[in-house]
């Protein structure tokens, strides 16, 4: 219970792991190991509580431990790449731009999902270093499309406490030559909630620059119609969670569309993910305008990929001494084809 010391009024409170020496355990050191990772345990989920020692905890633990060396040694070694996701113009049906989302080509392992690897990059402080990283690789390979085509990338909780953030990213624009009017950033609603004032100088900084912001995973979590009345957003983003239901649940229906509703009267685009087939595609150019991006469009491709794509489409300018040298091909072709 809570108690006056000195005068002011205290509260303790404890996390507890416990582990048993008769459970294959050999030592003393052992078993206060085994305490430990179950006290941690305790606190992940939400302190002030006692948790058992288990041996998943243990696996875990290992498997983390191993993500977290694995990143401090990938980052620098460029093992984090860039992969593209398409962004469709519902409306005409062309190619608006990419979101660009991190995947880890592990020398062992192979290809790596975010889902493994970012919570232990939040959690062990490397998310900004990684981030980065994979965003020079992004802006630099973007710099060569065709100038009409945007590129979305996602800021996470953590690096919007960062109050340098904005000065980082401009920074990187400047570096890689990536035009600022081409970019827009993603932020979540729960990276809002626990420091809005931040969050509010960052967005500034970058909307001063011609960056553009979106608000990702609208409608879930905390008080969005806050947020957008407080933050210069440029668009919204629906979770895929509403998307991708809209035609098996009436109330994903509804909540669609009247977020598209109110998105309209703000004068904010919108973005809806989780397009999985064409019936989706279709109820949503039922409701309003959209760019739109899932599975139906692709799934997410490397830059070499990319740019395959874009040739296909012609979305790759020439660059500056290329012409020349596509012009001795295309008469040695024709040349070729006389003979």
């Amino acid at each position: 219970k809570p108690f006056d010391l000195a005068g002011v009024h205290t509260h303790v409170s404890a996390s507890v792991g416990i582990a048993r020496s008769d459970h294959d355990c050999g030592s003393v050191d052992a078993l206060l190991r085994r305490a430990d990772i179950a006290m941690h345990a305790a606190k992940k989920l939400g302190r002030s509580r006692y948790v058992w020692f288990d041996g998943s905890m243990e696996r875990e633990l290992r498997s983390r431990n191993a993500t977290e060396a694995g990143l401090r040694r990938g980052i620098p070694e460029g093992e984090f790449l860039p992969y593209f996701e398409q962004q469709i113009d519902l409306v005409s049906g062309s190619l608006h731009g990419f979101e660009m989302l991190a995947r880890w080509q592990h020398p062992e392992r192979g290809l790596v999902l975010p889902e493994e690897f970012i919570p232990v990059a939040e959690e062990c402080g490397l998310i900004g270093d990684l981030s980065m990283s994979v965003m020079r690789q992004a802006f630099e390979e973007a710099r060569g499309w065709d100038p009409q085509l945007t590129l979305s990338v996602n800021i996470s909780p953590s690096q919007l406490k960062d109050p340098w953030l904005a000065q980082k990213l401009l920074k990187l624009l400047v570096e890689t030559g990536f035009s600022a009017e081409r970019l827009e950033v993603e932020i979540t609603e729960s990276s809002l909630f626990e420091n809005l004032g931040l969050a509010q100088s960052i967005i500034g900084s970058l909307k001063n620059q011609g960056i553009r912001i979106a608000l990702d995973d609208f409608g879930t979590g905390y008080s969005s119609l806050a947020h957008l009345r407080a933050l210069p957003f440029d668009r919204i983003k629906i979770d895929r969670s509403f998307v991708s239901s809209i035609n098996d649940n009436p109330e994903s229906a509804a909540i669609v569309t009247a977020i598209t509703r109110l998105a309209e009267s703000l004068h904010l685009a919108v973005t809806a993910e989780g397009i999985e087939d064409e019936l989706i595609e279709a109820r949503l150019r039922s409701i309003g305008s959209y760019k739109g991006q899932g599975w139906m469009f692709g799934r997410p491709l490397p830059a070499d990929a990319v740019r395959r794509l874009l040739a296909e489409r012609n979305l790759l300018p020439v660059r500056r001494g290329e012409e020349p040298q596509r012009r001795r091909m295309n008469n040695r072709d024709r040349t070729r084809r006389t003979r």
